[in-house]
């Protein structure tokens, strides 16, 4: 009797903790959004070998806390290699959904994001700065756009290439919790 009772909790206790260490599967995205802040020129991370832009760390930080799994630059450098296509700053919406394929996303984001520096501000020598980002998202699986975004943010400060980063951080804020509504209301999360 205690030799059944034994293995009876032994096996209890195995399935419990099967089930407690069952690995959750994280929706997987990957940001395309390619960035130009003032007087600088447009930049992508999988056009160079830049790492993610001031709006795409920005998302970024915000997904990974809400539980998403962001493909790096790193993660998926193989197979941005595979094809030319891949490493423009303009990527096609068609390319950039085979990329998400190659890389097993769920999720991408393709936009663009520009600062620009507006005029003084009064009574002081700092500068405004505005920063705007449009994207799409899309569901890899079948290359539907599921949601289209925009958003904005500025800043003021006395070195206009700061300032620019500020207003594309800010803007990523405002672009990251219309992102994350947008794939639950998918069913992304």
């Amino acid at each position: 009797m205690k030799k059944s009772i034994f293995i009876f909790l032994a096996a209890l206790l195995c399935v419990s903790l099967g089930v407690s260490y069952a690995k959750e599967e994280k929706t997987k995205v990957i940001l395309l959004i390619s960035e130009q802040n003032i007087t600088g020129p447009q930049r992508a991370w999988w056009a160079s070998e830049v790492d993610l832009s001031t709006i795409e760390a920005t998302v970024a930080k915000k997904l990974m806390e809400s539980g998403y799994e962001i493909l790096e630059p790193s993660n998926i450098a193989k197979v941005i290699k595979q094809d030319k296509a891949f490493r423009l700053v303009d990527i096609s919406e068609e390319k950039s959904v085979k990329l998400g394929n190659l890389a097993k996303a769920d999720y991408l984001v393709l936009g663009k994001a520009v600062a620009s520096s507006g005029s003084k501000v009064p009574q002081s020598s700092m500068v405004s700065c505005f920063a705007n980002v449009t994207a799409r998202l899309i569901r890899v699986k079948d290359g539907k756009v599921i949601a289209y975004l925009d958003a904005s943010g500025n800043s003021a400060h006395m070195d206009v290439i700061t300032g620019g980063r500020e207003a594309l951080a800010n803007s990523g804020d405002d672009l990251v919790m219309k992102l994350i509504n947008a794939l639950k209301n998918e069913g992304g999360k």
